[in-house]
């Protein structure tokens, strides 16, 4: 059972001790579940591994705070550990940054704010770090598409406790050559796949990344290779190479523009596109997001990431990142955030959701 008198700080430390690695966040869920069916303000819907619990005050406007609780694979940094770098403390361990301590400050407010001035509606997903059509938001969608309406969102996502508008779009595809298999003795009678590879990575080492400001915000883009795979025997001449891509792309752009920008840059090319998701336009626009980044201080930046600020976008519903923790850390094996963000981020969202 979760204490949730206890602080975000340490709310944050017992719930990334709790694995939750994606596929398997029904444990965690289970804890959040109970801890939160238990307050009495709030309404609570469970689907799968995603809860939702909900204030019904009436109030003129609605709020949506949301948090993924699953997790990259641990890698030897679990349990969590207390830590000092250049005389701060930090609490280490996967998923103090990707996003748990967004989740634990989450908890924290959504037990304690009975009378928010706006009513808010809190969210708990499982399968963010995976494929698209398995997140938990998706699902939840699907059957309950009532229970995304709101006027703002805000994503618990790391951001340096600063607020990031919007996120880039993601695309992956994968760009394959063909051969003919032979007996490397008698590699001329064959036609070698992974040779035809080399200008793919020679366009991908040609290209420049593009800078596009949208809404004063401006983000960068990038096409990269992730993986590459070819061959079948060490003494056999490949017939087939596969570049698996991955192509970051601006919110201004479309799916189809996105797609058509990929194949071009890989023109005459086998080119599937496996996995697509647009981003985010800032969501910096509405009354409320104003109001919010002036209440916490912070000057908007873009989110370079993809995050579920897209879905809610998506709705009608304007969203931005608000979380503590450096996202270049996130996935890293020396994941770590400050407690000083931690306690930053409870208070700023505090203070906004209390404002008279």
């Amino acid at each position: 059972m979760l204490d949730l008198t206890a602080s975000s700080v340490d709310l944050t430390r017992i719930i990334c001790d709790i694995p939750s690695v994606s596929d398997s966040e029904t444990v965690l869920a289970d804890a959040i579940h109970a801890a939160v069916a238990a307050l009495g303000h709030l309404e609570v819907h469970r689907d799968g591994d995603t809860i939702v619990a909900r204030t019904m005050l009436g109030r003129a406007q609605r709020v949506v705070i949301a948090g993924h609780i699953d997790t990259v694979p641990i890698n030897a940094n679990v349990p969590t550990r207390d830590i000092e770098v250049d005389g701060e403390p930090y609490l280490w361990g996967r998923g103090t940054v990707d996003m748990k301590a967004g989740v634990a400050v989450q908890l924290k407010l959504a037990a304690e704010l009975t009378s928010p001035r706006v009513d808010v509606t809190w969210m708990w997903y499982d399968h963010e770090e995976v494929d698209a059509d398995l997140n938990g938001l998706t699902r939840l969608a699907a059957v309950r598409p009532d229970l995304f309406a709101g006027d703002f969102a805000i994503l618990g996502e790391p951001s340096n406790g600063q607020v990031e508008g919007g996120c880039n779009g993601n695309l992956r595809a994968i760009v394959r050559t063909d051969g003919v298999r032979s007996h490397s003795a008698r590699a001329w009678m064959g036609q070698n796949a992974i040779h035809k590879a080399a200008p793919v990575l020679a366009r991908l080492a040609e290209y420049r990344p593009r800078e596009i400001e949208v809404e004063g915000l401006v983000y960068r883009e990038g096409l990269n290779a992730v993986r590459i795979g070819g061959g079948v025997a060490g003494n056999v001449i490949p017939d087939l190479c596969e570049v698996e891509v991955n192509y970051r792309f601006a919110p201004n752009h479309t799916a189809a523009e996105a797609e058509e920008h990929v194949r071009s840059v890989f023109e005459g090319f086998d080119v599937e596109v496996v996995d697509l998701a647009v981003g985010a336009r800032p969501g910096l626009h509405a009354a409320l997001a104003q109001e919010f980044v002036a209440a916490v201080g912070a000057v908007p930046q873009p989110k370079y990431g993809w995050t579920d600020v897209a879905r809610f976008s998506a709705l009608g519903v304007p969203a931005v990142n608000y979380g503590p923790g450096d996202p270049s850390l996130a996935h890293h094996d020396q994941e770590r955030v400050s407690l000083a963000q931690i306690d930053a981020v409870e208070h700023g969202l505090r203070a906004w959701l209390t404002a008279v």
